[in-house]
């Protein structure tokens, strides 16, 4: 039998050998690194003499530094100016502009972006700074650079709002002219047409016309279509400068000469422009020229040009409102048709195809139509408001449904997002769109989840109590549907990494006492919270658990089932095993001392808050203590003052007992403030007048609650008691038939023709009726109130029958029940069914006095 070889490294000449090589190709990658390094002399040129204050320091960079070192101080120039404005305008501007000339794009982009926040943070003033900043911003506005130049640009047209006119005039509008010629570089004339869309809401309406509209129409006639595109984007800003006349003499021509370019994208400007300017024209050029051109627009979108396709979808709802004055039926029906296709675009053909007997579209047109159908959901609640709320169903209904169940995220997302302004329009139609809300919250995407989450107390608000005017059925026929796909929701977050729409769906959660039952939210949500809180490991999920649990225990209805969840979280949290549940047990008696009364604190999680001063962790000893002032404001002189002597005690404990450093210091400046406290005492105060407002009435809501639950056990017991009652009655009343006609059967024999025997009979028969009806519904009648009133008859003498023997043994065992079942209750419910027993009591006497005439009267016949 070989024995068992086991493989072991071999540290041998030749194997050593083989490792040390490796090592020394380690060695060769980390050569350049190590060359890349900075060698003594860039180290020397580097540094810079401490002693030097920050100007000089600056000026030397700026001087004799490297572009790094530049660009560091050109950052820090808005520091410099809060410092030292005088100086910094004095020495280290001129260097800056100086280095500008040659700086490279980083540094001319921190300039840019440098000069801003000087303008912004006013370190200067508006002349100082366009005396020394406005000239540097114009010699760099024309940088070779595009991205250099745009930066200037956005520069100088926030400079512009802060200019004067006068300034604005002399120093940009006069170059502007020379500016915007064909002569000019096309960097330049864009430049020009930007600058001219802001400078138009700076002047008078003349001033414009007269120095401003010719540049802009030679600009708008450009041979280049990337600066007609330009202006043509600018004349919206034109237009408001010069008014309405204007606009419609200039600027509105220009506009429909623009929408028949040959280059598309001037088209695009041209049509979006016409949409925001759409309040600006009357009822004539919109029906005349705008609707035409839009028609137009709509036609070539799907034939020839489908370059607008985008921004047509996306302006679509306000293009429908702002012309909905105008349009014929036919009109209307034919917009609203179009966006019903735009709607569906790319999931389905026309002519009935199907997409396996068409080419595959493009990469580049699917995202297109993605495109599309989200800007058709932008615009959804546009369009409700177009057809009219009440047309929903009929008209919108369908698209609602695609749209919610598109395949692609984005366009589910966007519906997420409008979802609470679709059920604000519907109103009380809501309860149409609740299959919907189930879809989106069982969605498999979480970012469709988050952006429904938003809004979602007001949707469910919505949803619950926005149906009403349709009959209460179809609000509650909603809610069952609802708690599944509420819960799918939070599990779903829950299992996934992001924690933040987690955290956020357990904050909207709260909102549920005000939407469902009680019951609902014991059984389905709370205990769910508290496994939260004990499992999960993202604290800021754990504290949004923690305050909703809170919420749902604040409202809770039922005085067994709080008293349940409190004890769990005393056990569970407040006396776990692990000290991660102790912290979260103070996080929750944070949030108790925010919802609840201080006498609902001080009841059942005063002392538990105190046990935690004697926890072996320092971390929950610590936290303890910086909770303890807000525990002692609970506290209320005289009546909570044996607590304060509990808390005292335990501060003393801890002053004495405590070894751990960091706590005793917590502690003793816990102490400090603590003194400095004053207890709000059980009376109103002046200085407390607010916080005690509030308390009372947080507490007595609380009490509220348990009346509630006390009216509501009552009418439980009532309920049952009556349904008792009608039983066993019904039963005597059957026995009381068989034994009247056998009594009205003698006598009929013993004296015939006689009816005294029969009406005696009739009329016991009705008192027993009235006596029954008042036994049910527990209520005495005012003339039987006082039971002094009552005549008091003995029952024990005289002759009764078998019949009112068994009645008068019902109702005396009836009597006791209620008693019985009454007194377990307060002093002040034990009081009426005593007297309601004693009623009994003289009833029955009544009744069996009235059978001892009849029979009294039998005998002597």
């Amino acid at each position: 039998m070989r024995p068992i070889i086991f493989s072991k490294m071999d540290f041998s000449h030749s194997n050593l050998f083989g490792y040390i090589e490796d090592l020394q190709e380690l060695t060769i990658i980390e050569r350049p690194v190590r060359r890349s390094l900075k060698t003594p002399e860039e180290i020397e040129r580097l540094t810079v003499d401490e002693e030097l204050s920050d100007i000089e320091r600056a000026v030397y960079l700026l001087s004799s530094g490297q572009d790094i070192q530049g660009t560091s101080v050109v950052a820090n120039l808005p520091v410099l100016m809060r410092q030292n404005p005088a100086e910094t305008l004095r020495r280290v501007l001129p260097k800056i502009r100086e280095v500008l000339h040659v700086a490279g794009v980083e540094m001319q982009l921190t300039a840019a972006v440098s000069f801003l926040t000087v303008l912004q943070e006013e370190s200067v003033s508006i002349h100082t700074y366009s005396h020394s900043f406005l000239h540097i911003i114009l010699q760099n506005l024309e940088h070779r650079d595009a991205g250099v130049s745009n930066a200037w640009l956005e520069t100088l047209l926030a400079v512009i709002e802060a200019l004067p006119k006068e300034t604005v005039r002399h120093e940009i509008l006069n170059p502007l002219v020379s500016k915007a010629q064909l002569s000019q570089t096309l960097q330049s004339r864009l430049v020009s047409c930007k600058i001219m869309g802001k400078v138009a809401n700076k002047f008078e309406a003349h001033i414009i016309k007269r120095e401003v509209l010719p540049l802009v129409k030679s600009l708008c006639q450009d041979v280049e279509y990337e600066v007609r595109t330009c202006m043509c984007r600018q004349l919206e800003h034109v237009a408001r400068g010069i008014g309405t006349e204007l606009t419609k003499t200039v600027v509105l021509p220009e506009l429909v000469e623009l929408a028949r370019d040959e280059g598309s994208s001037v088209r695009l400007a041209a049509f979006e422009t016409l949409v925001n300017l759409l309040d600006m024209f009357d009822a004539d050029d919109r029906s005349q020229t705008v609707l035409p051109l839009v028609k137009s627009f709509c036609e070539k979108s799907f034939k020839a040009d489908e370059s607008i396709l985008v921004s047509l979808s996306f302006h679509l709802g306000k293009l429908c409102n702002g012309l909905y004055g105008i349009f014929t039926p036919e009109q209307h029906l034919r917009f609203l048709e179009f966006y019903k296709k735009l709607s569906t675009l790319g999931l389905q053909q026309e002519n009935g195809h199907n997409d396996n007997q068409l080419h595959l579209q493009t990469l580049e047109q699917e995202k297109k139509y993605i495109s599309v159908r989200k800007n058709c959901a932008y615009n959804f609640p546009a369009m409700i408001v177009f057809v009219d709320p009440k047309n929903f169903h009929l008209e919108l209904y369908s698209i609602f449904f695609c749209l919610c169940h598109d395949p692609e995220v984005p366009v589910r997302y966007t519906m997420a997002i409008n979802f609470f302004e679709v059920a604000k329009l519907l109103n009380s139609d809501v309860y149409t769109i609740h299959k919907e809300l189930v879809t989106l919250l069982q969605d498999e995407s979480l970012e469709v989840l988050d952006a429904l989450v938003g809004h979602l107390p007001e949707i469910l608000e919505l949803m619950t109590n926005g149906g009403e005017s349709n009959g209460s059925e179809s609000k509650l026929l909603s809610i069952p549907d609802l708690i599944p796909a509420l819960t799918t929701a939070e599990q779903r977050a829950a299992t996934s990494l992001k924690w933040r729409t987690h955290e956020k769906l357990l904050q909207k959660y709260a909102c549920l006492p005000h939407i469902i039952s009680s019951d609902q939210i014991y059984y389905r949500f709370l205990h769910r919270m508290l496994t939260i809180i004990l499992t999960n490991n993202v604290l800021p999920v754990q504290k949004a658990a923690a305050r909703t649990l809170c919420v749902y225990l604040r409202y809770n209805r039922k005085q067994e089932q709080r008293h349940e969840v409190i004890q769990k979280l005393i056990e569970q949290l407040g006396q776990g095993k692990s000290y991660w549940n102790r912290l979260r047990f103070l996080d929750t008696c944070e949030f108790i001392m925010e919802l609840f009364s201080k006498s609902f604190f001080c009841k059942y999680f005063f002392l538990p808050v105190l046990e935690l001063t004697h926890d072996p962790v320092a971390n929950v000893r610590m936290k303890l203590c910086c909770l303890l002032p807000k525990v002692k404001s609970t506290l209320k002189i005289p009546t909570d003052k044996h607590l304060l002597q509990q808390l005292e005690l335990c501060i003393r404990k801890l002053l004495c007992q405590e070894k751990d450093k960091d706590v005793l210091t917590i502690v003793k400046r816990t102490v400090l403030e603590l003194d400095r406290m004053e207890i709000s005492v059980d009376a109103f105060q002046k200085r407390f007048y607010e916080n005690d407002l509030l308390d009372q009435e947080k507490e007595r809501q609380e009490h509220l609650l348990l009346e509630m639950e006390q009216l509501e056990k009552e009418k439980q017991k009532n309920e049952g008691r009556s349904t008792n009652i009608n039983d066993k009655m019904f039963e005597k009343k059957r026995r009381d038939s068989k034994t009247s006609s056998v009594l009205a059967k003698s006598i009929n024999l013993a004296v015939p023709g006689s009816s005294s025997g029969t009406s005696a009979g009739k009329e016991e028969k009705k008192s027993k009726l009235v006596r029954s009806q008042s036994f049910s519904t527990q209520v005495l009648h005012p003339k039987y109130s006082n039971i002094d009133k009552c005549p008091n008859k003995s029952s024990a003498t005289g002759y009764t029958s078998s019949v009112s023997g068994m009645g008068k043994s019902c109702m005396l065992s009836f009597s006791d029940d209620s008693f019985r079942t009454h007194s377990s209750g307060n002093s002040g419910n034990a009081a009426f069914p005593s007297s309601s027993s004693r009623n009994l009591f003289n009833s029955a006497d009544q009744k069996n006095n009235g059978n001892k005439e009849s029979q009294s009267r039998k005998m002597s016949m």
